[in-house]
């Protein structure tokens, strides 16, 4: 059960470090300089974007046997490795329109949109596929995020400055080939090939 909490924060807390909405959290932070409504918007977004990624995810496992659901889950996780390798980039007007809202609804606004088809809300949708405890998955999922963007909207550009940004992408890009790689085990194992 604590495994569909546990791992989940810890795969999208690593996942999301030099991510764009990463990026985006300093931008907001930059500009607002108000870190708990940034902070507020961060979750309330993650909450809504990876409660619907996360019940994508819970549909389209109940059309697939336990092996062959298995054995896409592993192909998605090694492709979700590669995509973490390949550094975010974000845009400087990607949030400029909604500062007009303030920093609550400019963070929810933005962060909602730029989480759409984001490597972490991918993994959400992988995850809870994955794993039988929904809530706990989006619980896990949204703490990952909140991990990853707290500190760097209440420290600014102090912590981004200095993380190994490369070596933070090659871990995570690790730790979805290991998801991948246990996917793939079990995959081989409903089938009897193990």
């Amino acid at each position: 059960m604590f495994e569909s909490l546990l791992v989940p924060t810890g795969i999208v807390a690593i996942a999301e470090i030099g991510d764009k909405t990463q990026l985006l959290a300093l931008l907001l932070a930059a500009r607002f300089r108000k870190p708990w409504p940034i902070i507020a918007g961060i979750l309330v977004a993650t909450l809504a974007n990876h409660a619907a990624a996360g019940a994508v995810g819970s549909w389209v496992a109940s059309f697939f046997s336990a092996a062959t659901l298995s054995a896409l889950l592993a192909v998605a996780f090694f492709a979700v490795a590669l995509w973490t390798l390949v550094p975010d980039k974000l845009d400087d007007d990607e949030a400029s329109g909604f500062k007009r809202y303030g920093p609550f609804l400019t963070t929810l606004v933005a962060f909602f949109l730029a989480e759409m088809g984001d490597k972490t809300q991918v993994a959400t949708v992988m995850l809870a596929a994955q794993y039988p405890h929904f809530w706990l998955v989006i619980l896990g999922t949204t703490l990952g995020m909140l991990l990853a963007n707290v500190p760097v909207v209440l420290a600014g550009n102090f912590a981004a400055e200095r993380l190994p940004l490369t070596l933070i992408r090659r871990v995570a890009a690790c730790a979805f080939g290991v998801l991948a790689l246990i996917a793939g085990y079990q995959a081989l194992h409903l089938s009897g090939l193990v």
